[in-house]
């Protein structure tokens, strides 16, 4: 027994200088003539900035029901379902002056940030009685104005439409079993999004760090869902999986020297639910969701104010949908 406590001590005393030097990317400031705590901190920032950032922007493409409010099959070939919709959650912008004084990053500001699509579902296949195993491929197109939150910019290479950069989706959706007269319909889907570069800082402005990520989400999803006369009430749950290749740049406090880049890559899966409301006006629909994206503790070396990964993300959306 006593053996074995001494092991596990020797364990502890190997593990603990790793732990005090944060991320591997930020390992090589740990010392020599370009190490410094307050460099390393910085490094560290940067590395978990890119960490924290992919599920806010995902959530932000992705959201609950990867088709707004609908409750089943659109029809078959060739009937089409298309949304304009905009998804939103807060984001906190991170203190990208952070001089790594500390572990701890400020709260530069906090914003209700936006992000409009159009989704479309096309029948595929319409399905047996009652719409059973109806089949319809899913797309989107992301719409991300290159000016619209301070610090945050989209690569300028990204696919554009004038000052509008675009993000795309594809996926498909599943009727499992159609609507009757008690029971609702049940749908699975998956979908894969993805997005344009999009960094966070910028060091020739004068920011003393910045990090940028290219990220990609593969959302899975099932959802429940019925009409009431002009009335659609659904709601879901499924889990994202997230993937990056990312990219940070900061300032050596030390020599006051811009780093050379370093490149990894981020990958993160989260949990979410969601509940839908339609109501038919005419031929369109006037759809609205709530839901949340649960949290998760990512490890980070560096603590965000006001931006705890472990946090529950509230998230909403808006849709306007109509069909032929």
């Amino acid at each position: 027994m006593r053996n074995f406590a001494v092991l596990v001590s020797l364990a502890a005393l190997a593990v603990s200088p790793l732990a005090a030097q944060g991320n591997p990317q930020c390992a090589s400031y740990s010392s020599g003539p370009l190490g410094s705590a307050q460099a390393r901190n910085v490094c560290n920032a940067a590395v978990d900035g890119a960490h924290l950032f992919a599920p806010v922007a995902g959530i932000l493409i992705t959201a609950g029901n990867p088709f707004l409010g609908a409750t089943g099959g659109v029809g078959g070939f060739p009937h089409l379902g298309v949304t304009l919709r905009a998804n939103a959650t807060q984001i906190v912008i991170p203190d990208v002056n952070y001089n790594g004084a500390a572990t701890v990053v400020g709260a530069k500001q906090k914003v209700i940030a936006p992000a409009p699509l159009l989704e479309g579902a096309l029948g595929i296949y319409r399905g047996a009685d009652r719409g059973f195993f109806a089949l319809d491929l899913l797309g989107s197109a992301q719409l991300l104005p290159t000016t619209l939150i301070d610090d945050v910019h989209i690569d300028v290479n990204a696919r554009h439409i004038g000052s509008v950069a675009l993000g795309l989706g594809i996926g498909g959706r599943l009727t499992v079993f159609g609507e009757g007269r008690i029971m609702p319909a049940l749908t699975v889907s998956v979908m894969r999004r993805s997005l344009p570069r999009i960094g966070v800082g910028d060091i020739l402005s004068g920011d003393r760090y910045s990090f940028a990520s290219n990220l990609a989400a593969t959302e899975y999803r099932a959802s429940l869902g019925k009409r009431f006369g002009p009335l659609d009430l659904g709601a879901g749950a499924g889990w994202t999986d997230y993937n990056a290749d990312a990219s940070i740049v900061f300032v050596n406090p030390v020599t006051s020297a811009t780093e050379p880049p370093i490149a990894f890559t981020v990958e993160d899966s989260r949990v979410v639910g969601f509940i839908d409301g339609g109501l038919a006006i005419g031929t369109f629909y006037l759809i609205g969701e709530a839901g949340y994206q649960r949290g998760k503790d990512l490890n980070l070396v560096t603590a965000f104010t006001s931006n705890d990964p472990q946090e529950k993300r509230l998230f909403g959306s808006l849709g306007l949908r109509f069909g032929f």
